[in-house]
């Protein structure tokens, strides 16, 4: 099929590389004029198959660029990857502002119009699939008012995670489709059986709407849990953390899947933080009877700031450098957006310690653990952490509990129920 990709950025360019991987003429076009290229991928990405980057398979696509225009003369099916952002104060790098808002969705917006004039130009009738994460009532409220009828539209958000895009596009439990033309999902269903064999769930526009952020919070949800259970476990000794969410990973009758049931650093990325934060705002809106996102996005600042705690309690015998080791949201990505870590280091500025961060995916600069004394923290899960040397007399506060002990520094692995603090 000829398939066009409007929003070719770091959720976009994955998803139309791995469409026309599988055969299909694809199209792209993005307001960035820097993200039209093949020659470079700016976001720690691995392929389908495992490969360390994307951006071979990226340079030898068949990938092709082009304005709105041309994708409405020359594609059978749009997808449009607009971004929806919150504000940076909602993403989960700082503490949680009193007030809520809504997604932005001016880009949304702007798209659709921009995109419903060029249909009405050339004249034939479209399928449209927008697959931006919104809040629900988003679309009948923002987007069919301004959309000219010669779309025919769908919505089809993707449970990705960043960093492994292109093998959850290939591999996803199901495909969510909000249906608003019939036909369209047809022809969608259709292109979707050339891509894999999963489910293809069809539910009304609304529905597929709060499925899509339900999904996300849910996943916040199992991460606030077990970071409970990694506080709990740090105050009594004998206790394990890892040892009661392996447990908890047995029951997968009850608990569902053995998915984000570790514990380590609060939730992050360039969706769930800001997700849980967008349906706290709705929960208030609508007046609900308990705000549970509101909660989930509280205890995992209030975790980050436990955290901290423990820190500043090492700082304060004497250690008077503090070190964050990563700064990305998880290991399998270079991007930081709502990432847990920078979180942990805007609140240590509250604490009146300025904490050095370094990531090895992101800093262009080398970095010697092994002059440095220091409190480190592990900040993201990164494995070339396991194998750095640490100066004598530093302390190394771990959430993951990998890192192994090292003569003349202290390790901390939080959770396991060995120190008092």
């Amino acid at each position: 099929m000829k398939i066009g990709f409007i929003g070719v950025g770091k959720l976009g360019m994955p998803c139309a590389l791995g469409i026309n991987m599988k055969g299909h003429d694809v199209l792209c076009y993005d307001v960035v004029k820097e993200c039209m290229q093949k020659d470079v991928f700016p976001h720690r990405e691995i392929g389908p198959n495992g490969e360390k980057s994307i951006e071979p398979l990226l340079q030898n696509s068949s990938l092709k660029f082009g304005s709105i225009e041309d994708i409405v003369k020359e594609t059978e099916i749009i997808f449009v990857a607009v971004q929806t952002p919150h504000s940076e104060k909602y993403e989960g790098i700082t503490r949680i502002p009193d007030e809520r808002v809504d997604f932005e969705y001016k880009y949304l917006i702007e798209c659709i119009k921009k995109l419903s004039e060029c249909v009405d130009k050339n004249g034939e009738d479209k399928i449209v699939i927008i697959i931006s994460t919104v809040l629900p009532g988003t679309i009948r409220k923002h987007i069919l008012p301004i959309m000219t009828n010669k779309i025919k539209l769908c919505y089809n958000p993707y449970f990705i995670a960043m960093g492994t895009t292109m093998q959850d596009f290939y591999n996803p439990e199901f495909v969510l489709f909000g249906v608003h033309d019939d036909n369209a999902a047809k022809k969608a269903e259709e292109f979707y059986k050339t891509i894999h064999d999963r489910p293809f769930y069809k539910t009304t526009i609304e529905s597929a709407e709060l499925i899509k952020v339900a999904y996300n919070t849910f996943i916040s949800s199992k991460i606030a849990i077990v970071n409970t259970l990694m506080e709990i476990c740090h105050h009594i000794h004998g206790a394990d953390v890892d040892d009661i969410t392996n447990a908890l990973k047995i029951a997968t009758d009850r608990i569902i899947s053995t998915k984000y049931l570790t514990a380590g650093m609060g939730d992050g990325g360039g969706c769930h933080p800001r997700d849980n934060i967008a349906l706290s705002w709705l929960s208030n809106e609508l007046g609900l009877s308990y705000n549970w996102f509101d909660g989930i996005m509280r205890a995992r600042e209030n975790q980050t700031a436990w955290l901290a705690d423990l820190i500043a309690k090492e700082f304060d015998k004497g250690n008077k450098k503090v070190i964050i080791l990563g700064k990305a949201f998880k290991p399998e990505t270079n991007l930081t957006v709502g990432s847990p870590s920078i979180l942990l280091k805007n609140i240590l500025l509250e604490k009146g310690i300025n904490a050095e961060m370094y990531d090895p995916y992101i800093d262009e600069h080398k970095f010697d653990t092994s002059k440095q004394r220091a409190i480190y923290f592990i900040g993201t899960k990164h494995n070339d952490f396991v194998n750095y040397k640490f100066a004598s007399g530093s302390t190394v506060i771990d959430p993951h509990r990998y890192i192994k002990n090292q003569k003349d520094i202290k390790v901390i692995r939080i959770g396991e129920g060995k120190y008092e603090i």
